[in-house]
This record gives structure tokens, C-alpha cells and sequence, in this order.
């Protein structure tokens, strides 16, 4: 569901309130674990967190006018989504976080190549998500990016 909200507090307004309680604190823990240099953003209807053009001028290779992603929050029609780009670009990142996720919930991940889906909202592993956000950098996404947009070209 692409959201048309200009800013967070309008993206989290917009929200059914059974869904704005989880939303918001998923944003909470990503703010309180996210490395410095990475920005909060309104991008691609979703919230996201960002690495800003002052910090990588290049930008996204889709479209260099756009910010570098990293991580966009959305409530979904059917689940919460949780779009890491790190676990699409870091394999031992993605295994990792596999791992854990079984071992916390006793079942394995429903996700994509960088969505992980909850469906369940009262299921989301804060703690866990807090601890993936908090193990790439700036400096090491932008790293991870230029290696692997050189390998798919």
C-alpha cells in the first residue's frame, strides 16, 4: 500500500490504530539502534531511513535525485514489512538473521530478497530488529552498495 503522507507523523496519523501502535514502536527501536549518518525519510510512500545525498552525493542508481535507501518501514494490507536492503546485499547479514529469527520464534522468516513480513504484528522480534539495524553502518552500507551495483553491471 503506497502511502501519499509527506511526513512520519502523517504516514503514522494515517494508520489504523491496532497498526500505528506496532508501526511506531518499530520505528522507536530502528531510531534508538540505527548508526548515526543515516536519515528519516518519506520514501517511496513508506518511512525510511536513508543515507543523504550530503553523505553520498551519487544518490540511488534508479534515480541519483533520491536519496540511498537502507531500510523502509510499511504497514502493508497484510502484514507489517520490514525492507532491509543489507540482508539483499550481505548473505551472511541474511543467514544471520535467519538464524536468529528461528531460534527467537521457533519458525522460519517469511521474507523476500529484502522484505521481511509480519503478518502477525504482535509477533514482530523487536530486540532482533533492533540489534539487525544496528549492525551496518553508513560507511559500510555505501561499501556493500558500490560493490554489489559494480557486480550487476
Amino acid at each position: 500500500m503506497y502511502s501519499k503522507a509527506q511526513s512520519v507523523k502523517e504516514y503514522l496519523d494515517s494508520l489504523p490504530e491496532e497498526r500505528k501502535k506496532y508501526m511506531t514502536e518499530l520505528r522507536k527501536v530502528i531510531k534508538k539502534n540505527l548508526p548515526k549518518g543515516f536519515k528519516e525519510v518519506i520514501s517511496y510512500g513508506m518511512i525510511g531511513y536513508v543515507i543523504p545525498h550530503s553523505k553520498y552525493p551519487e544518490g540511488y542508481h534508479c534515480n541519483p535525485e533520491l536519496p540511498l535507501p537502507f531500510i523502509n518501514i510499511a504497514s502493508q494490507k497484510n502484514f507489517i514489512a520490514v525492507y532491509h536492503m543489507g540482508i539483499y546485499g550481505d548473505k551472511k547479514l541474511h543467514d544471520w538473521y535467519v538464524d536468529n529469527y528461528k531460534k527467537i520464534t521457533g519458525k522460519k522468516s517469511d521474507m523476500g530478497k529484502s522484505c521481511l513480513r509480519f503478518s502477525k504484528p504482535e509477533q514482530i522480534p523487536f530486540e532482533l530488529i533492533g540489534k539487525l539495524v544496528s549492525k551496518i553502518t553508513p560507511s559500510q552500507w555505501i561499501k556493500m552498495y558500490e560493490k554489489n551495483l559494480r557486480r550487476d553491471q
